[in-house]
Parts: C-alpha cells; sequence; structure tokens
C-alpha cells in the first residue's frame, strides 16, 4: 500500500476492524519510512451480473424481481417474508458463486422453482403456472404428477 503522505510502499497494519455495516475491511496503517498514519478500506469485487431475457435484451439483475414473484406465488401460503429474502438470497449467492456476468430468465427461473418446489409444494405449483406458461390442464396436471412423483390416472 502506498504512504499518501511520501510515497512509500511499504506499511504495516496497526489495526483491523469490519466497518458498521459490515461490507467492508477498516484497516490502520503506518507507513515505514515516515511513520505517519493513514486508514485504508478493504471491500470485495463484485462482478455485475446482466439478465438475458426472452427477446434477447440485457437487463441488470434484481433480486426484488424474484421476491415479488414469490409473493404472487405464496399469496394465502405459510410462507414468510423472511423464507422469501432467503431464497432470493440464495439464488443471487448461488449466480455470484459461478463467476459468470450473464444469466438467462431461464435458469432463474428454474433455480426458484427448485428451491420453491422445498419450501410449499402449492407455491411452486402456482410458480411453475405462471413461469411455464401451462396452456392447459394436462399440462398442469403432468407437472402435478411429477412433483407427486408418482403415476395418476385423471380420472381417479
Amino acid at each position: 500500500m502506498k504512504c499518501p503522505y511520501c510515497g512509500y510502499l511499504e506499511s504495516k497494519v496497526i489495526d483491523t476492524r469490519p466497518t458498521e455495516d459490515g461490507s467492508s475491511i477498516r484497516r490502520r496503517r503506518e507507513c515505514l519510512d515516515c511513520t505517519r498514519r493513514y486508514t485504508t478500506y478493504e471491500k470485495v469485487e463484485t462482478l455485475p451480473i446482466l439478465v438475458i431475457k426472452k427477446d434477447e435484451s440485457r437487463e441488470p439483475f434484481d433480486k426484488n424481481k424474484i421476491i415479488s414473484g414469490l409473493v404472487r406465488a405464496t399469496q394465502k401460503r405459510p410462507v414468510s417474508m423472511q423464507q422469501m429474502e432467503n431464497l432470493a438470497d440464495d439464488i443471487e449467492r448461488s449466480i455470484s458463486n459461478k463467476m459468470i456476468s450473464e444469466v438467462t430468465t431461464d435458469e432463474i427461473g428454474n433455480m426458484v422453482m427448485e428451491r420453491l418446489k422445498t419450501v410449499d409444494e402449492v407455491a411452486y405449483v402456482r410458480f411453475a403456472s405462471v413461469y411455464r406458461q401451462f396452456k392447459d390442464i394436462s399440462t398442469f396436471f403432468e407437472e402435478i404428477k411429477s412433483l407427486m412423483g408418482k403415476e395418476m390416472d385423471p380420472m381417479e
């Protein structure tokens, strides 16, 4: 770290602590040449994520869009806002961990459905019906059959 006073390249760290919001690390340093002290901040570098929509246009990733879709799918269901936020955070973290700069809406939708299936099956079917754009009752019925994991006769 270059000293802001004399330009010397060597320093020692006197104190390290996280900032109040926890988003970065504050370090007090002392220059090994002029012995003056200064503060530096360290922050994790994140890549911006772009979402590729069905029409091939791109827009910045917005976790709130996932949450709003979950709110609609879980309406009148026993799913807390905290569960929805955790699910959206998990998806955002998963995408970030892949170290990719672009993700398709299909990939995001599949991630939502995969996680929603374990949270609430009714909400999962609601979300899937909109996301997969079910055209008729037989498509809807096929999804329910796959959710139940067994063959069902529609006449039963």
